[in-house]
């Protein structure tokens, strides 16, 4: 009948309308959809994918989670210096790697506990999801932490050559991968009510300058709690003082972040600010 044909050309992929003679809708055809032209469509998606998504799941509030995707958790740092001993090899980098896990295990631990917060909320209708980049790492202890604590959680991956993303922690609806850095980034930023640094490399690095130029600018207006989680690594890898003694930013700018070692003081810090801030506001404001 022409209602089947019409159900079978719908569903036909670009070959099967080459092999047809029949003209594709360009939204069909694969080499369109993937060319230079249409990459505005694909940034487009990238931004409607996820925010149908988010409606969807009702989410409006996040806590973002930034950290090093090479840590590992500790029972694993563990087991990695038990056998480095145990074949007689050199322990540097496996006490170096059971240090930083301290760094996992501290993600894993406030993820729950923000997760458990968030939950016990009188106002139901606002949460504060965690949310981290997918990967594994700092980003994988968050989405483990909240998943721990049985609430949802978001990885917001992207498709890298020496990276996987999606790591099994991450709430299934909720896991996305970008092929755009700033389309990802635009999402870490317009639902975030706080920001969670752990130690990291050039990406967190990346990450946490574009959020404080946010802030400073004034491009993004909400108050936002920032914790740099580890003084002994954030002290030695950026001297923000020095920025202030050369003039390059003001003195005033080092209260847009709070540092510390401290689990409780991160949770105080940042919990304490969103209840006088963030729960009567409107989600995703920048």
């Amino acid at each position: 009948t022409f209602h089947n044909r019409m159900t079978e050309i719908i569903s036909m992929s670009t070959k099967d309308y080459a092999a047809e003679g029949l003209p594709i809708k360009a939204y069909k055809d694969d080499d369109f959809i993937n060319s230079p032209a249409a990459r505005p469509m694909r940034i487009l998606a990238e931004y409607l994918g996820p925010r149908d998504r988010f409606d969807r799941h009702k989410i409006r509030d996040t806590l973002v989670f930034f950290g090093s995707a090479r840590l590992i958790p500790r029972e694993l740092a563990l087991d990695l210096l038990e056998k480095t001993k145990a074949s007689g090899g050199d322990t540097t980098l496996a006490e170096r790697a059971l240090m930083m896990s301290d760094y996992y295990e501290a993600t894993r631990e406030l993820a729950r506990r923000f997760t458990l917060w968030s939950k016990a909320l009188e106002n139901k209708s606002r949460r504060f999801v965690i949310c981290s980049g997918g990967g594994p790492g700092i980003m994988e202890a968050a989405n483990r932490g909240a998943s721990e604590a049985a609430g949802e959680n978001i990885g917001l991956g992207i498709s890298l050559p020496f990276e996987q993303t999606g790591n099994p922690y991450i709430t299934r609806e909720l896991n996305f991968e970008f092929h755009y850095f700033f389309t990802r980034k635009f999402w870490f930023s317009y639902l975030a009510k706080a920001f969670i640094v752990m130690p990291g490399g050039f990406g967190t690095l990346d990450e946490l300058m574009e959020i404080l130029t946010l802030i400073q600018t004034r491009k993004m207006t909400k108050v936002v709690p920032i914790v740099l989680y580890g003084k002994s690594f954030w002290e030695r890898v950026i001297n923000f003082q020095a920025l202030v003694e050369y003039g390059t930013i003001s003195p005033a700018d080092l209260d847009l972040f709070f540092m510390t070692d401290s689990m409780d003081e991160a949770f105080n810090y940042v919990t304490d600010t969103l209840l006088k801030v963030a729960l009567d506001k409107p989600g995703g404001s920048m």
